[in-house]
């Protein structure tokens, strides 16, 4: 390859050091800032040399919002009524539907309108243009407004000797063009994706289901701090600095 697109949670062995921009829960807030911590992670010298063993440089993220579910059937309106709902869930989202005794199962974006109308799945994990873009608002019911249990991360790599084979002006060009991309990318995504999503909602008819602070406190309690202990303790037995992605990552958000 010279360049890729890829997302960390279809294969955690391969980019562990990118997983922690997948945990669940760290309360993300806006594209722009999930753009500030995933640049900010990507510069680090550890994750630089865990994406070097494919010979990988990460150019820049494609930022997306938090996650929620869209399914069919009855809607879990509260914690308890994810006890063995079958979702489509990757990365740190799974791991946030394990802890609440849903059943999350990892495919493909693009098997997922079968696995839906199929009944494989009766509730699926996207960020709000994919729901759209590969069809679950077309079969579902009902979608979670504020569940918000995290996101996916999704980086632009290039060959490293790709990169370093073009002339200085085009390699000068390629990295100077990156963040007028990413300007333009989130703008796009909080104008036309999100002015396009109300009105698919309303016209599919689909229900809105909204949690109370204290049900997100509980979910968030029950997820949250446990995801983060187990990544930081697997990825330190892994030669990561675990805990110090971990402390960067965090420190920045809210602030």
């Amino acid at each position: 390859f010279e360049m890729a697109q890829f997302c960390a949670g279809y294969h955690r062995d391969k980019n562990p050091s990118i997983t922690v921009l997948e945990l669940p829960f760290l309360g993300v807030s806006s594209l722009e800032e999930e753009r500030k911590v995933s640049q900010a992670i990507y510069s680090h010298p550890a994750v630089q040399k865990d994406l070097s063993r494919w010979n990988a440089t990460l150019l820049m993220p494609s930022p997306l919002p938090q996650y929620n579910l869209v399914g069919v059937g009855d809607a879990p309106k509260t914690l308890a009524d994810y006890k063995g709902l079958t979702v489509r869930a990757t990365g740190g989202i799974g791991k946030a539907m394990a802890a609440v005794d849903a059943v999350p199962t990892s495919m493909s974006a693009t098997e997922v309108r079968q696995a839906l109308d199929g009944g494989v799945v009766k509730a699926v994990a996207f960020a709000p243009h994919a729901h759209m873009s590969f069809g679950t608002v077309e079969t579902g019911k009902w979608w979670t407004t504020n569940l918000n249990p995290g996101t996916v991360n999704c980086p632009v790599v290039a060959n490293t000797d790709a990169l370093a084979a073009l002339s200085d002006a085009n390699r000068n060009a390629l990295l100077g063009s990156i963040d007028e991309a990413l300007d333009y990318y989130i703008s796009t995504y909080n104008g036309k994706t999100m002015d396009a999503w109300g009105p698919t909602l309303t016209s599919k008819g689909i229900e809105s289901i909204s949690y109370g602070a204290d049900e997100l406190a509980a979910f968030k309690e029950a997820v949250a701090g446990p995801a983060a202990a187990a990544w930081i303790a697997d990825n330190t037995a892994k030669g990561l600095p675990a805990q110090e992605l971990y402390d960067l990552l965090t420190g920045m958000i809210g602030k």
